[in-house]
């Protein structure tokens, strides 16, 4: 019913920056919350970001003051600037949004990861 879809990951030296894109698309009435999560190998998934419906935001304390988190709501798209990139920032990034599907349900929805390597 609802497809997430990521883009603009890749590799990066580290101080570089990246920016991620996350387009939702579906049978959507609103979107909710839309989150960054990221996995690094041997590691479990954790919160990146997140961004309410009206525009509050919060960080793992990891990357505060090095991302930044928005979204696009005629878009339905989510991005995550990525700036002062450092190696342990390596891991697969995952776009999550809570999404109100047209019919009454409301579901938390998964994209399908995007690498982002930081290396020299």
């Amino acid at each position: 019913q609802v497809q997430l879809v990521e883009s603009g990951g890749g590799l990066v030296q580290p101080g570089g920056s990246l920016r991620l894109s996350c387009a939702a698309s579906g049978r959507i009435f609103t979107i909710n919350d839309m989150d960054w999560y990221r996995q690094a190998p041997g590691k479990q998934r954790e919160l990146v970001a997140a961004i309410t419906s009206g525009g509050h935001t919060n960080y793992a304390d990891s990357v505060k003051g090095r991302f930044t988190i928005s979204r696009d709501d005629a878009k339905k798209t989510v991005y995550l600037q990525m700036n002062s990139l450092k190696p342990e920032d390596t891991a697969v990034y995952y776009c999550n949004a809570v999404v109100w599907v047209v019919g009454g349900s409301i579901d938390d929805y998964w994209g399908q990861g995007t690498q982002v390597t930081v290396s020299s």
